[in-house]
């Protein structure tokens, strides 16, 4: 045996998903950025030269993150997708086989992804039918020794709902230890802790280009956090860990960052536009979202349901688990075009059972 004998009955990382004409099920923008942002990025690039490895694009980059996200450089990372600067985190707070991440369940799929993959174990609080959660039940067990991270998304996927600020706040002050707060959804949220960093020096915060940004596929995110915080991750991380395109296109973006953040707001239009004609359908429950997609179900009917959209080529997420999300499907506001789609296919698929029935 060659590796981690913990690799060894661990099946490969994967995602299940229909790809399907309609894709509204990766929480993916329509938005194609390179329209928007291909004449900066073409003059960019006059000056960068891939075949160096250092290059001016990475010191200007790092200017426009700062005045985005409103902090000094030594507060921040940016890598290949929040993603990687979740498993650098991981890997930074690993001490042995005994250490863990507490988390909540059901939230992002993939802390538990990444902490396998480095050898952190990971342990949930179930959130109950509400989708809150116990702060006791949590900061419990979150204070054993062998804890050494605690991750809160928020607002939350698959759910789409706020966690309670003020439970938040008192895991950040009675927690001795990081605190990992995921606000991959901040830009349709417009609630960050970011102000908060210098009160708290346990927290740190992650961030994406893949959901408001329209750039899914460009893999580019941003870990935050205080300075000290910043330079222990730091130390996990390869040097040149992102490619100077991938800079460039990043760096264009936030140059033309009012294209998006104006586009992000039609999306949350058309959220509540969507989420008012799914709510007039009396076989579906539907909640309200802080987030770009709608979490739903149709009960009994949810899983035919979804092979009924796939059938007519609309991919939408299943989100079944357990028995709070049992029977709950997740889909992504698209553009008006597929919205309408999808709800004139949801009118169809309950007219059809009706006539069966």
């Amino acid at each position: 045996m060659y590796f981690r004998k913990d690799l060894n009955n661990r099946p490969v990382p994967k995602i299940s998903v229909p790809h399907k004409n309609t894709m509204m099920c990766l929480n993916e923008s329509f938005l194609d950025p390179f329209d928007v942002i291909k004449e900066t990025f073409l003059d960019e690039m006059k000056d960068v030269h891939v075949n160096r490895y250092f290059s001016n694009i990475t010191h200007k980059l790092n200017i426009e993150l700062e005045n985005y996200l409103g902090i000094p450089q030594s507060g921040f990372l940016f890598g290949n997708g929040a993603d990687e600067m979740l498993y650098n985190l991981f890997i930074s707070v690993r001490e042995n086989n005994d250490s863990f991440a507490t988390t909540l369940s059901p939230s992002y799929f993939d802390y538990s992804t990444y902490c396998k993959a480095v050898g952190l174990g990971i342990k949930f609080i179930d959130l109950d039918f509400n989708f809150d959660f116990s702060v006791d039940d949590f900061i419990q067990q979150a204070n054993d020794d062998n804890c050494k991270l605690a991750i809160l998304c928020t607002p939350n996927n698959p759910t789409s709902n706020f966690l309670s600020d003020e439970k938040i706040f008192r895991i950040l002050s009675e927690l001795d230890k990081p605190v990992l707060i995921d606000e991959t959804y901040f830009e349709f949220s417009g609630k960050t802790f970011i102000d908060f960093i210098d009160q708290y020096p346990n927290l740190i915060i992650i961030r994406t280009f893949s959901k408001a940004f329209s750039a899914a596929g460009l893999r580019f995110g941003v870990i935050i956090s205080n300075e000290d915080n910043i330079l222990q991750i730091k130390k996990t991380m390869t040097f040149f860990h992102s490619g100077l395109l991938t800079q460039t296109f990043a760096y264009s973006i936030l140059k033309n960052k009012k294209i998006f953040l104006d586009h992000n707001k039609n999306i949350i239009l058309m959220r509540d536009q969507m989420y008012n004609e799914m709510k007039k359908i009396s076989k579906i429950k539907v909640y309200k979202s802080a987030t770009n997609f709608l979490l739903f179900t149709a009960g009994e009917d949810s899983l035919s349901l979804f092979e009924y959209l796939m059938e007519k080529e609309i991919a939408i997420r299943n989100v079944s688990s357990g028995k709070i999300l049992k029977n709950h499907l997740r889909v992504t506001i698209s553009s008006h075009e597929d919205n309408k789609l999808f709800l004139d296919t949801l009118t169809q698929f309950f007219n059809k059972q009706k006539e069966k029935r």
